[in-house]
């Protein structure tokens, strides 16, 4: 690593590290998901989301009503990624890995992630799994993301993050995220999240532990999009396993 590389790697390292990762965790175990402010400038925001465009950037793009996902459109980037969404996913993984092997300790699971990103990627890689998964999503008014889990293949890392590139309220009208935790013997519950321009939200892959009369189980969470009102609302998506 070149010291231009390092200390960029630590610029972002410091970033991430300013979060409340206490209250993150919190607020992961109170309901799958939590803020996490801050992570880009409106500037750096607004240089991703303009991305979409440039086609070799990315290795696919998904149209949402056709596979009866919703409706609107996405894209996954090619690996190597450009270096703001590199350097953010680096950042975040070993604030999240606690929490992770945290969570599976909890429900009696083995934690299969090693100590850095690269080692566990390795590892998806080596399973077969070597299909990059950072996205990049573009809603117009009237699209919709269906509720759903971003699982890829057998290996899984059971917390990923999604940005907001554009300011609600100005670039858009509703586009809430959406969390929806199925709850054992009772309805389910759902929250919703307006991203502001920057702002992270982490939020639980497929499920998270509750505490039960029985001990720790898996209750199920699915998350999605609601209905954007006007105008155009994009995000960035970081998913910490590569697919199948």
């Amino acid at each position: 690593m070149t010291a231009v590389t390092a200390t960029r790697s630590q610029r972002w390292s410091e970033r991430v590290g300013r979060v409340d990762w206490s209250a993150v965790a919190s607020g992961l175990d109170e309901c799958g998901g939590a803020p996490l402010p801050g992570l880009l400038t409106g500037e750096e925001a607004a240089t991703i989301a303009d991305l979409y465009d440039q086609r070799a950037l990315f290795r696919s793009t998904v149209d949402m009503n056709r596979h009866r996902f919703g409706s609107g459109e996405y894209r996954y980037f090619a690996a190597p990624y450009p270096e703001p969404v590199e350097r953010l996913k680096q950042a975040l993984y070993p604030r999240l890995l606690p929490i992770a092997r945290d969570w599976w300790a909890r429900l009696g699971r083995p934690a299969p992630w090693p100590d850095t990103l690269d080692e566990w990627l390795a590892l998806c890689h080596k399973a077969g799994q070597a299909k990059s998964t950072a996205i990049l999503l573009r809603y117009a008014p009237g699209d919709w993301n269906a509720l759903h889990r971003d699982l890829y293949g057998e290996l899984v890392f059971p917390l990923q993050v999604v940005i907001g590139l554009d300011r609600p309220g100005i670039d858009h009208t509703g586009g809430e995220f959406l969390l929806v935790e199925q709850r054992a013997r009772a309805q389910s519950r759902g929250t919703a999240t307006q991203l502001e321009q920057g702002d992270g939200f982490v939020f639980t892959t497929r499920d998270r532990p509750v505490r039960t009369a029985r001990g720790w189980s898996a209750a199920p969470v699915r998350h999605g999009v609601s209905a954007v009102r006007s105008g155009h609302r994009r995000t960035l998506a970081l998913v910490f396993h590569d697919a199948a």
